[in-house]
């Protein structure tokens, strides 16, 4: 929640100009500033740098951090990627484009940033974190 609400801060400052922000636009490729194609970027960073952060955190015996938990962390940026970008598309498929308020589209990073960051710690504390059977 508290990553949520930070990068949602972050993002005021790169949008602030805006009164009103595209959720998705009709085209792979535009210099269009949206809700969702700011919320990828961001999920991509924030799923790398969390799976570090969340890695070297964990206090418990865990896995060594090469190969297990470098793979890990390129494995969440792919996973991160597909997901959000997959979600986008469709958002587009089936609701089209739609403008919404700054605080609209500020609310909604938030919410995935928020989203993105409590599925990857989970996964994070999951894959490097090794139980009473596995430690040697």
């Amino acid at each position: 929640m508290i990553n949520g609400v930070i990068n949602g801060g972050i993002q005021f400052f790169f949008l602030k100009d805006k009164a009103l922000i595209a959720v998705s636009v009709d085209s792979i490729t535009n210099n269009d500033d949206t809700v969702l194609g700011a919320a990828v970027g961001l999920a991509i960073m924030l799923a790398m740098i969390g799976t570090i952060v969340t890695y070297f955190g964990i206090k418990e015996k865990k896995v060594s951090f090469y190969p297990t938990a470098f793979w890990t962390v390129i494995r969440h940026g792919f996973f991160t990627f597909g997901v959000v970008a997959s979600l986008s598309v469709l958002w587009q498929r089936y609701v089209g484009t739609v403008e919404v308020s700054l605080w609209t589209a500020l609310i909604t990073i938030a919410l995935i940033a928020g989203a993105v960051a409590g599925v990857i710690n989970y996964l994070t504390i999951e894959k490097c974190t090794l139980n009473e059977s596995e430690v040697k």
